[in-house]
């Protein structure tokens, strides 16, 4: 069994909010708590390393992780900008990754993505759905920081193609598992107030 000093945990936090009407998605409540308030509440048990990546409400934020880290750039590179700020600071092997609007995560997801990463050493695994990546449920293994770092200074911005260039290997989950319903939308917020 996997104790609390395996591996981090990482938050993404750091978006617009575009299709959220600019509202800071993990300060969204849904079902009476903010989302990020849904993630961490699963995590925390798991891990003695939370992370949050945010880009605003960072006071707000403190009170859910044991660091913040924001992205390097101030134009809202994307979440790749959040995960390598998070590899930077993690002190453990294994950085499990998570976005912010996933409030139906659960811990055997969690330990099924930290079992999966540590059967092959050095090679990041990602949530595929139904054969449809999820780069954004992931373990990374901190070896690959550099790998990360390169692939960052040439260009990449895609967590999924540059997961998949680090030869990822897949957690597959169902095409109906809820516990990776993102919501995204105000109008997703309302469908799963329910």
């Amino acid at each position: 069994m996997i104790g609390m000093t395996d591996f981090s945990a990482l938050v993404l936090c750091g978006g617009q909010g575009r299709r959220m009407g600019g509202e800071d998605k993990g300060l969204v409540r849904w079902r009476g708590k903010p989302m990020i308030q849904w993630i961490t509440q699963v995590l925390r048990p798991l891990t003695d390393e939370l992370i949050i990546s945010c880009n605003r409400n960072l006071d707000r934020y403190r009170a859910y992780g044991d660091a913040i880290v924001t992205d390097s750039d101030t134009d809202y590179p994307g979440p790749l900008a959040g995960i390598r700020a998070g590899l930077a600071i993690s002190r453990h092997d294994y950085l499990l990754v998570l976005p912010c609007d996933a409030p139906l995560v659960d811990t055997n997801l969690l330990l099924a993505l930290i079992e999966c990463a540590k059967t092959e050493v050095n090679r990041p695994v990602m949530v595929r759905q139904n054969g449809v990546w999820q780069p954004l449920f992931c373990v990374i293994p901190k070896q690959l920081s550099a790998a990360i770092e390169r692939a960052w200074n040439e260009g990449q911005r895609s967590p999924r193609e540059l997961l998949l260039s680090l030869n990822a290997r897949s957690l597959d989950c169902d095409a109906n598992d809820i516990r990776l319903s993102n919501v995204n939308t105000l109008e997703q917020l309302n469908e799963h107030l329910e």
